[in-house]
């Protein structure tokens, strides 16, 4: 009787599971069957998303797309990347055109709730900043008393914009705008004193003006902004897979492993992390049936965080890793255990 319990008991775990998968997985099915992953990016912000003079993209977003391509197929070209506004990245998500969104879009309590969306793995830690002009001759915020902001209408930034004058106490004027261009616009043109935006965008926007030196990024944050990868509801094992994927650049980064150097040490390391981690002792992929080497194959092909952040913002934008360096080191990027 025992005996007849126990292999029951074994068989509705099983199917289960099976059934538990076969519900689950219909995201990552279809991007197997398409034979590509179709990424959501910018329509064009340097050292994130941006085609070159090629027409090859390039950039922190779009190398996080090419990491869930290699883990997927094992191949970095099988990223396919669909621009997207700030008014249609997510009803592009939602709508099923596009598999992730991987742009600059903030992780808030309502996206992770109210939309049918689920965040994966928060993967960019910046915060909403200000851009004001030198001949201002201001050095911090606090010397923005009195001062003008062009600002989006209604829009998340206008509100903590008044919510962070308030809390110091100072007095600003918004000057309100429908779209991000004609905000820049106004701002180049001298009417209004400072621009916010988060500190990836303005950071875009000093580099790209005639005159970077005239303008300067102020070193407060007005808010906290942390972007990650963002799918649908529905199917948790490609949202996990999605998460995985970039922790294996965070993982890489700690065990100082780069698309230069990974291939030998993988034929010679002894340390049993790193076996695990590269897929030489155990398969960490098995849940979504990817090769030992999926991990691997990531570090090789795309890179380590840190080389994927200073080929991008770092390189092109001149931003600072800031928060965005392995906790090892201060920072705020942790794997989970690869066990």
């Amino acid at each position: 009787m025992r005996r007849i319990l126990a292999g029951w008991t074994g068989f509705l775990i099983l199917m289960g599971l099976m059934a538990g998968r076969a519900e689950a997985g219909a995201t990552l099915d279809a991007v197997r069957r398409n034979g590509e992953v179709r990424c959501g990016v910018s329509t064009g912000l340097a050292g994130m998303s941006q085609p070159d003079a090629n027409g090859v993209w390039r950039g922190f977003d779009t190398d996080i797309c090419r990491a869930v391509a290699v883990a997927v197929f094992g191949d970095a070209g099988k990223a396919r990347f669909v621009p997207t506004t700030t008014a249609t990245r997510l009803t592009s998500l939602q709508s099923g055109e596009i598999d992730l969104l991987s742009r600059t879009t903030a992780l808030t309590l309502a996206r992770d709730s109210q939309l049918g969306l689920t965040i994966t793995v928060a993967h960019f830690f910046t915060g909403q900043g200000i851009l004001v002009h030198k001949r201002l001759n201001i050095t911090s915020a606090a010397q923005l008393d009195g001062a003008t902001f062009c600002a989006t209408l209604a829009s998340e930034i206008e509100r903590n914009l008044a919510d962070w004058a308030r809390q110091k106490n100072i007095r600003i004027t918004t000057i309100p705008f429908d779209t991000p261009p004609s905000i820049l616009a106004a701002f180049q043109a001298g009417r209004c004193d400072a621009i916010s935006n988060d500190m990836i965008n303005l950071s875009g926007n000093r580099s790209a003006s005639p005159t970077p030196d005239d303008l300067v990024l102020l070193p407060e944050l007005v808010f906290k902004e942390p972007h990650g990868v963002l799918v649908r509801n529905g199917d948790p094992e490609w949202a996990a897979l999605t998460r995985w994927a970039v922790f294996a650049l965070f993982q890489a980064e700690e065990m100082g492993l780069t698309s230069a150097n990974v291939a030998q040490i993988r034929e010679t390391t002894q340390d049993p992390k790193i076996r695990r981690f590269l897929g030489l002792t155990e398969n960490v992929g098995t849940g979504w049936g990817l090769p030992a080497s999926w991990a691997f194959e990531v570090v090789r092909q795309v890179g380590s965080y840190a080389e994927v952040f200073d080929r991008g913002p770092g390189k092109v934008l001149g931003m600072e890793r800031g928060m965005n360096r392995p906790w090892t080191e201060g920072g705020m990027l942790m794997s989970w255990l690869w066990q």
